[in-house]
């Protein structure tokens, strides 16, 4: 009796988690050098498919255009490789010689990723990349409409890791996708964190599963465009930003806000870059096409051309129209055009001056897009600022477009494709999410402000007591009597890393020699001198994951010199 098609979702889910888990332990013990190889050949086997797997993305769910899609495949290996690859993520990362920490890079353990129909290979291999190099595994969900490219995209990089000498099963895909079979992803034993991209409903459903989660989920990007600003370069960046892959990405162009005085000059510029300004009647239409009662989106229209759009709404528009701009008398659910529309449709608003143009972002930002991202088109430094501190949104991009702009193609901005809208828009990040926040940060922390000086628990003969009892002896004691830094206990430490003994116990009882004179000479500690193996050198639990005795050696050095 065959499973139903929930129950072998579930169970290949189940199935994938525990290899995903059992391949990422393995990796967990490669060191920094290790992990970049296998990141490295991950983004240039995935560059070098960007090609066929943008079709075969373009095939699959009819959304967008291969060559935009290319071109995100390309950003998502290439380009996300690039901002990562001098990322410190194995052993010690970071040293604060002041403060006296360290700090230690430890993986999450298994991914769960959410993978959308709208860029299924570009985000399947951005979260992939950016999840093995924090030594840590993925599984992934894909939506049903982009099953067999995204399975295609994880296989290509998989492959490629495995070549680079990673463990078989760090990267998985869920082939058979329902939604009982992403709930049990995320709420499973072995999965550590979420990276939620998707609808709102999905966003909602990750942080609701008990686990941590990363969410990102709709945009609605305001664009003003302010009286002072180059206005030609302005309608050239939106209506790009709106043509490109037929506005799916979240960060695309949703409203165009205009202020009076240059309004006649704008319009004039969207015409003559093949904007078609629709009447009030095809607005209508174009909003019951669209939009339904509740306001949910039209999955037939989303990353389709303005042409076909405009068919299906019943009005023919030219054959080289670049997108559809309807004008708006307010923002909310009476206007259902003033939400995210994930197609080359735009709206567009009117104000007189700066302020009203602040409010009306505002507006559109809190009817759908909260935190998430906003653009300027402005000369004037002092109202560019106003819109910084002012809007509720965590990337507000000035004089550029919104689409390439948000995920950091046109900009310095961390390139990632999920870009957190902080908690005003219900998430826990506001930054463009990567490697970084995949990874867990230990500390170790050296006294500096000492409850119980040193100096107060010296024996006669030179040693640091614990309590009543002397501690082993140690180096740094000066002629008179005191301890002369703290580092000596750092000293013990790293005669105990040398020794390979950092978790053995310490001993608390040394008995004092009977008619014997302490002397303050320091007690050597000699290597015990070690059979050679053939097995290779795996660090102990706990201490130096990825890290050399050597590195350990300059590190500790660094600390007694201070």
């Amino acid at each position: 009796m065959a499973l139903d098609k929930d129950l072998q979702s579930i169970q290949e889910t189940r199935d994938l988690l525990a290899r995903a888990k059992q391949a990422q332990l393995a990796f967990k013990s490669f060191d920094q050098k290790k992990v970049d190889a296998v990141v490295k050949a991950m983004a240039d086997a995935g560059f070098a498919a960007a090609e066929r797997l943008a079709k075969q993305a373009h095939e699959e769910t009819g959304f967008g255009k291969p060559a935009d899609k290319k071109k995100k495949n390309e950003f998502a290996t290439k380009r996300v490789w690039e901002s990562i690859k001098e990322l410190p993520t194995v052993g010690v990362i970071h040293e604060d010689k002041e403060k006296r920490i360290i700090e230690i890079a430890e993986p999450m353990g298994v991914v769960a990723a959410l993978i959308p129909s709208t860029n299924p290979t570009s985000t399947m291999m951005f979260k992939a990349i950016i999840s093995l190099k924090g030594r840590n595994a993925i599984v992934a969900s894909p939506h049903p409409r982009a099953v067999h490219s995204t399975l295609e995209a994880a296989r290509v990089i998989s492959q490629a890791a495995e070549k680079a000498g990673a463990p078989p099963g760090l990267i998985n895909c869920i082939s058979i996708p329902t939604t009982e079979g992403t709930n049990e992803l995320m709420r499973h034993k072995l999965t550590a964190v979420i990276l939620a991209t998707g609808s709102n409903p999905m966003v909602k459903a990750a942080y609701s599963s008990g686990k941590p989660a990363y969410g990102v989920g709709s945009g609605n990007v305001p664009t003003f465009v302010e009286r002072t600003a180059n206005v030609r370069k302005a309608v050239a960046d939106i209506v790009s930003g709106k043509m490109f892959d037929w506005g799916v990405l979240c960060s695309t162009e949703s409203g165009v806000i205009l202020d009076e005085p240059i309004k006649k000059l704008a319009i004039e510029e969207f015409r003559k870059r093949g904007a078609y300004i629709v009447s009030d009647d095809e607005r209508d239409r174009l909003s019951k096409l669209m939009f339904d009662k509740r306001g949910a989106i039209n999955p037939e229209i989303v990353g389709k051309s303005p042409t076909f759009i405009a068919q299906k709404a019943g009005f023919d528009v030219p054959h080289d129209t670049t997108c559809l701009i309807a004008e708006l008398p307010g923002i909310g659910p009476e206007y259902p055009l003033s939400r995210e529309k994930l197609s080359p449709v735009l709206s567009m608003f009117t104000v007189r001056g700066w302020r009203e143009g602040c409010e009306k972002c505002i507006e559109m930002l809190q009817f759908g897009g909260i935190g998430h991202s906003m653009v300027i088109h402005c000369t004037d430094p002092e109202i560019i600022l106003q819109f910084g501190l002012e809007k509720p949104a965590f990337r507000v991009l000035v004089n550029t477009q919104a689409a390439l702009g948000a995920v950091g193609y046109t900009n310095e901005l961390l390139p990632s494709l999920t870009l957190g809208p902080g908690t005003f828009g219900g998430s826990i990040i506001s930054d463009n999410v990567s490697a970084q926040h995949l990874i867990n940060i230990k500390r170790l922390a050296f006294e500096t402000r000492p409850i119980n000086p040193p100096e107060k628990f010296l024996h006669p003969s030179g040693r640091i007591t614990l309590g009543s009892t002397p501690a082993p002896s140690i180096r740094g004691v000066d002629g008179g009597g005191r301890a002369s830094h703290i580092a000596s206990w750092i000293e013990e430490i790293d005669e105990r890393i040398r020794l390979k003994a950092g978790n053995m116990p310490v001993t608390l009882k040394e008995p004092e020699p009977k008619h014997v004179t302490p002397t303050p000479a320091p007690v050597r500690v000699e290597k015990k001198k070690e059979e050679p193996s053939t097995k290779p050198e795996v660090p102990p639990s706990g201490f130096g994951v990825g890290i050399t005795s050597d590195e350990i050696d300059r590190i500790m050095r660094e600390f007694e010199r201070r």
